[in-house]
C-alpha cells in the first residue's frame, strides 16, 4: 500500500523494491495469506538469479528486498536458490544492499546458513504474530520456537548483517502477549522489528479481531525502541519490506560494516 515511497531515492531516502523469487506458488498454508498453495509447485527456474540480477541492476536500486514462497518440496526447500540469487546481485553491484525475507525452512539452521552467509545485509524472517497465536494463524509446519531459531542462528554464522521481523497486530492477541514477544526478540539479538495492521485478504482469511489505533502503534514503536532495536516501523499500513531501504537503515549497514573493517 505504500508503492508510491518506495521509488523516490535521493540524498535523504533511499530506492527500493521487494521481489519475490522462487515462484508465486507456496507449499504452505496460512490462514492470513493470500498466495497460492499447492504440494508440488512448478520447479525453480534456474536462470533466476541471473535475470533478478540483470533486472535489478539496471534499475538502478540502493536496497532490495528479496522474499519467498515457502518450498518444502524441493530438498534443500530452495536455500540454495535463495544464496545464488544473493550472490548474483553482489557480483553485479557490490555497493546494493540486499535484505533476504526468508521462509524457517523448517527449521534445519544448516539451510539458514547457506542464506545468512551469502553475502546479504539484512536477515528477515517474519515471526508474524504472538506466541499463543502461531497455531491459528501459521501453517502447522511452523512455530514460534522454530522462527526465534532461525533468527538466533543468523547471528551465530554472521556477526554483521542485522536480523529482522515483523508483526501482525490487530489477530486477537494482548498487550502481554505482544510485550512477551518482543522481549523474546531482544534476548535473541532481533535488531529491527515492524508492526503493522493484518488485513482479512478474503472471506476465507482469518478475520480481523481489532483495527488497531495509529496512536497505538506509536506507543509500541516507542516501546520497542525503549527495549533496545536498532530500527522500529510501526503504523496500519506498514509491512515487512516497508520503508526498508530507509535512510536510517542503510546508513546503520554501512556504520557497522565500517565497524567490522577496523576491528577486523
Amino acid at each position: 500500500p505504500n508503492i508510491g515511497e518506495c521509488w523516490g531515492g535521493g540524498p535523504d531516502s533511499t530506492a527500493t523494491a521487494t521481489i519475490m523469487i522462487m515462484g508465486d506458488t507456496c507449499t504452505r498454508g496460512c490462514s492470513f495469506c493470500a498466495v497460492k498453495t499447492s504440494r508440488a509447485p512448478p520447479p525453480l527456474d534456474p536462470a533466476e538469479p541471473e535475470k533478478v540480477a540483470t533486472a535489478v541492476t539496471k534499475w538502478g536500486l540502493d536496497y532490495v528486498v528479496l522474499t519467498s514462497v515457502d518450498r518444502d518440496d524441493v530438498d534443500d526447500q530452495g536455500a540454495g536458490h535463495f544464496r545464488s540469487v544473493v550472490q548474483k546481485l553482489k557480483e553485479k553491484d557490490s555497493n546494493i544492499l540486499v535484505e533476504a525475507l526468508t521462509p524457517d525452512f523448517r527449521g534445519d539452521l544448516g539451510l539458514v546458513d547457506l542464506v545468512a552467509t551469502s553475502g546479504l545485509d539484512v536477515y528477515a524472517h517474519n515471526v508474524e504474530t504472538v506466541e499463543r497465536l502461531q497455531g491459528r494463524v501459521r501453517d502447522r509446519r511452523a512455530g514460534y520456537e522454530q522462527s526465534m531459531s532461525v533468527l538466533r542462528r543468523v547471528k551465530e554464522v554472521n556477526h554483521v548483517a542485522l536480523t529482522k521481523t515483523s508483526l501482525m497486530l490487530g489477530l486477537g492477541e494482548t498487550d502481554d502477549d505482544i510485550r512477551a514477544t518482543m522481549d523474546d526478540l531482544r534476548s535473541n539479538d532481533v535488531d529491527v522489528l515492524t508492526f503493522g495492521q493484518y488485513l482479512q485478504p478474503s472471506r476465507r482469511h482469518l478475520p480481523v479481531k481489532e483495527y488497531v489505533t495509529p496512536e497505538k502503534f506509536d506507543e509500541w514503536r516507542v516501546e520497542a525502541e525503549a527495549l533496545g532495536f536498532k530500527y522500529v516501523a510501526s503504523g496500519p499500513m506498514v509491512r515487512s519490506s516497508y520503508k526498508a531501504g530507509e535512510f536510517f537503515l542503510k546508513n546503520l549497514i554501512k556504520e557497522r560494516e565500517s565497524e567490522n573493517a577496523a576491528s577486523g
